[in-house]
């Protein structure tokens, strides 16, 4: 029997999400011996390097001997020269920039990438080490192995770049607790989507779940339980930190959310003078919202918004930070203005952009502030309004990207308020469409989300996520004309048997023949 063997899947490369083009070469598969090279001459490449050799079993060099089989990663820079410099010339005695691919440009963008896979090695192009991820991610997708235990990528070119800026996932840590950890593994899938925005719903009425300088008794008086009495918990400084860091070392930025004016029983519970009464209020376990506000004219309320905000956007590196806005019930519209100004004055003054739920934007907006649409019923009129005024749109619809929604009646594990989410349901929709009027350059991106009134463990997690983001994630990436239900059940039949390999648990959807 050869090395080489025969490739168990003789399939199209089941690449999600789809790349704008990905073209099958006439060649043989590139075979990968075990200590290949992954070259990366740059320094700001050599974290994407790393990630490629633990992949493949190869080690990281600054170069290689000519004619050597390798895996080579390049940073370009805007205008596709490498960044190294058309004077230097790399390990063949070229400068770099004149071996350059012809005929097939990079595409536009920040985190566009190009992947060519022949017999002799693979190149991979971009113009940011987030580019260089992506790529990394694809391969990984493509990668096999033969019946004689080879690992092979076939013979292709890719050229790809995301549709929508904003790919994200929020995640409620709220009303039960998600350890650092398993966070962790959240943040490893998102990557595996080529999502870039973790979301984090850190404060609500159950529970305070970030620690922050200037009010201990946030966490003290406010974390130690979840919905229904379960366990709790908070990330300490040094805890978010380790999560943002291990974030953006796959590419994905961290925004934070402390949800205001409304969703404030935990604040209110451990501080009095924020209730008009001047005493806490009792703990809150259950799943009802819509009760508990901040009051405008009371002398802490401000207090405390300058200082939760001005607390998280220090410690958050990220641009953005979230300041809530939802299901405020029974408050006047303009004490609901002036809540959400002074959130947001906190919020702009710490030098970070403001993010809020879709309630905002009856407000009086800066140009630039994001927001977050989730809403199907709501009147449009409000949203389309702020998109034409300056405002970005993201969209998180909750028929389509609420990821707690029960799969179909009698699930075991989630709500059905908005319905029963498939995964066709989370596929099938067009965000230029949603919402008709909004000028298309008001459009940020998409972003998924998980509520977790009935998730408890981390395996719960995963099932309400998988498939369904990676459907969400084809949406926020692929262009439209490159969506295809028929198309993409094929490719996702792919995926289950890399989440079994992960140990992670998922829902086999009935809608998809999954391979595994």
């Amino acid at each position: 029997m050869s090395l080489v063997g025969s490739v168990r899947h003789v399939t199209g490369p089941a690449v999600v999400p789809r790349p704008l083009r990905l073209q099958q070469l006439p060649d043989e598969p590139f075979v990968l011996l075990p200590g290949i090279a992954v070259v990366a001459p740059d320094a700001a490449a050599r974290h994407a390097a790393q990630r490629l050799a633990a992949l493949v079993g190869g080690s990281v060099q600054a170069a290689a001997a000519p004619d050597t089989p390798v895996l080579r990663l390049r940073l370009l820079g805007r205008d596709g020269d490498d960044l190294a410099g058309d004077d230097l010339a790399d390990d063949d005695g070229q400068p770099a920039a004149e071996r350059l691919p012809t005929g097939d440009e990079l595409p536009v963008g920040d985190e566009a990438y190009r992947l060519r896979v022949r017999p002799d090695g693979v190149e991979v192009d971009a113009r940011t080490p987030a580019g260089l991820g992506h790529a990394i991610t694809t391969l990984a997708q493509l990668l096999t192995r033969t019946t004689a235990g080879a690992q092979v990528l076939p013979a292709v070119l890719v050229l790809d770049a995301p549709r929508f800026a904003w790919r994200g996932l929020s995640i409620d840590v709220a009303r039960h607790f998600v350890r650092v950890g398993d966070l962790e593994v959240v943040v490893d899938l998102m990557a595996d989507h080529k999502l870039n925005v973790l979301h984090l719903h850190l404060t609500d009425d159950q529970a305070w779940r970030i620690d922050l300088p200037s009010r201990p008794e946030l966490v003290r008086r406010s974390s130690g339980a979840s919905v229904g009495g379960d366990p709790g918990g908070h990330y300490t400084a040094e805890d978010y930190a380790r999560l943002v860091a291990y974030a953006v070392a796959r590419g994905i930025a961290v925004v934070p959310e402390l949800d205001v004016p409304g969703h404030v029983n935990a604040a209110l519970h451990a501080y009095g003078d924020l209730s008009p009464s001047g005493r806490p209020t009792d703990e809150y376990l259950g799943i009802e919202v819509g009760f508990s506000r901040l009051t405008a004219a009371l002398p802490a309320t401000g207090a405390f918004l300058h200082d939760v905000f001005g607390d998280i956007a220090a410690m958050t590196p990220g641009p953005y930070v979230h300041i809530g806005g939802d299901e405020v019930q029974g408050m006047a519209p303009d004490e609901y203005a002036t809540l959400v100004g002074t959130a947001a004055a906190a919020v702009r003054a710490a030098g970070k952009q403001v993010v809020g739920w879709q309630e905002i934007a009856t407000t009086p907006l800066e140009p630039g502030t994001v927001v977050q649409y989730w809403d199907v019923h709501a009147d449009p009129a409000p949203f389309v309004a702020a998109g034409a005024a300056g405002a970005r749109l993201l969209l998180s619809p909750g028929d389509r990207t609420y990821l707690d929604m029960k799969y179909h009646p009698g699930y075991p594990l989630g709500l059905e308020w908005a319905g029963h989410v498939e995964l066709r349901d989370s596929y099938d929709w067009e965000p230029a469409t949603l919402l008709p009027g909004l000028p298309a350059e008001a459009l940020l991106g998409v972003e998924a989300a998980v509520w977790t009134e009935t998730l408890r463990t981390l395996d719960d997690l995963t099932t309400m996520l998988l498939p369904r983001l990676a459907a969400v994630a084809e949406v926020a990436w692929s262009a439209a004309d490159r969506r295809d239900w028929e198309d993409f059940r094929t490719r996702v039949a792919a995926l289950g048997a890399r989440w079994d390999a992960a140990g992670l648990s998922w829902y086999p959807s009935p809608q998809v023949d999954w391979q595994r």
